[in-house]
């Protein structure tokens, strides 16, 4: 008999994992929550019309894809099975995928929403998405995104809010961290410099990836598309720039001096970089060239955002997308968001162990059970516990007092009640603090105020 398995690229969570999980979600959910968002969710599959043509030609391969229901090979043509045209077949016997993220499918929403939307919106998402990637360390074939979106808003305070979410979560998680900021405006403004304004994704592909290929690599790619072997020269010390913020943009000023994109570019990235450096926040800020973030729906600034203490790739990411809801027939509608790679984020904190225990204690009490007579003088104290908001729970079967703590403590129980005839009889509990070993005689009158 074969052994139960589960797809390469995804992962079961325990107990104790999801205990992790969900304070990395409550946490993000109530920042987004404390800067005015509002939660919306899209359904896990769409429309292969909806979700092709976004990503890019990379993205589209990426695509998980699900066969129409029913005799799905029934109106294919004889002479399209023997061509053996994957893509051509696919499109005949395939109507919907699943997500490959949240920003499609809410851009999507939008448009079909637009009328019981108020502008500017600012909605959030946290959901699965599922992309057919090759399974490596930080990278899972599904994960879970946490975006945070605006909508209907030209304004660069948008992005400073963003860059104030990110710091608080992480703040908030204890961890270091770094946001890497670009603009697609500037990378324009160095591909039309260079003479290569129609090949701008081909660069923005390439240079994406200059740190994990390198140098040589990424200009061999930038060959290999057609690039002269001047521009790829010509490219390489702006790539190489260093210093300051502030450095690295006057120093653009001047190579970019006759390209208006670029210089608007740089001029939205300094308004961004003033605001948030007079704001004190504990993270670092970056400008990073090399930083493209190969999603052709990008249009303005855009940032990663790094751990410092743990090896992994980017555990945020985001920027300014100035015409996503235009494909759908909405012209016109700026948008600028971030998503929180929870799954990484998981990765990262789980390296560092910085979990609070509080956010891993799922039960503050257990009732030990020693016979009928015993349970029905607890069943009542549990409820008023309960009630109180306090997790508690009774051991379900009169076992050996052994294998009941045993149980407390693996499941790391905060305290044990214990009643047995001797707290019966003067209207008590007898309760174990489970870390110190203590045990001390409480009235029943009193548990609920001694467990808050």
């Amino acid at each position: 008999m074969q052994k139960p398995s589960i797809p390469k690229g995804t992962r079961d969570f325990s107990p104790d994992e999801m205990a992790k999980r969900n304070y990395i979600f409550d946490t993000i959910r109530s920042v987004f929550y404390l800067y005015g968002f509002q939660q919306i969710e899209t359904p896990a599959m769409e429309n292969l019309s909806t979700l092709m043509g976004k990503y890019g030609e990379e993205g589209d391969k990426l695509l998980f894809k699900i066969l129409n229901s029913g005799d799905f090979i029934g109106g294919v043509d004889q002479n399209e099975l023997l061509e053996r045209n994957s893509n051509k077949l696919t499109n005949k016997i395939s109507e919907k995928g699943l997500r490959y993220d949240l920003t499609v499918p809410f851009a999507r929403y939008v448009v079909m929403h637009r009328n019981e939307i108020d502008f500017p919106f600012k909605r959030f998402q946290i959901q699965p998405v599922w992309r057919a990637d090759r399974p490596q360390k930080g990278r899972y074939r599904e994960f879970f995104q946490c975006d945070a979106d605006v909508v209907g808003s030209d304004s660069l305070l948008n992005e400073v809010e963003l860059i104030q979410i990110i710091d608080e979560v992480f703040r908030r998680f204890g961890l270091r961290t770094c946001v890497k900021i670009n603009n697609r405006k500037i990378l324009s403004g160095i591909a039309e410099i260079l003479g290569e304004t129609e090949r701008l994704t081909d660069i923005t592909v390439a240079i994406d990836k200059f740190d994990k290929i390198g140098a040589e690599n990424v200009n061999k790619e930038l060959a290999e598309k057609g690039l002269s072997a001047e521009a790829i020269a010509r490219l390489q010390p702006i790539l190489q720039l260093e210093g300051t913020n502030a450095t690295k943009l006057n120093d653009l000023k001047v190579i970019l001096g006759s390209s208006e994109i670029g210089l608007k570019g740089i001029e939205e990235l300094e308004y961004i970089f003033q605001l948030t450096d007079s704001m004190k926040l504990g993270l670092q800020t970056e400008l990073d060239l090399r930083l493209a973030r190969g999603l052709n729906y990008y249009t303005g600034a855009i940032l990663e955002v790094k751990a410092l203490d743990a090896e992994m790739g980017s555990i945020t990411g985001g920027g300014r997308y100035d015409n996503l809801t235009g494909v759908f027939g909405l012209p016109g509608v700026s948008g600028v968001g971030i998503s929180f790679g929870a799954d990484r984020i998981f990765d990262v904190l789980n390296s560092l162990n910085l979990y609070p225990a509080e956010a891993l204690r799922t039960t503050k009490v257990l009732f030990t059970n020693f016979g009928e007579k015993e349970c029905a003088y607890c069943l009542p104290l549990i409820q008023a516990i309960r009630e109180a908001g306090i997790t508690a729970e009774i051991y379900p079967d009169a076992a050996k007092m052994k294998k009941q703590m045993t149980y407390a403590n693996t499941r790391k129980v905060e305290y044990v009640a214990i009643a047995g005839e001797t707290e019966m009889a003067i209207n008590s509990i007898t309760l174990k603090n489970m870390t110190s070993g203590e045990q001390q005689i409480i009235a029943v009158g009193q548990l609920v105020d001694f467990l808050k």
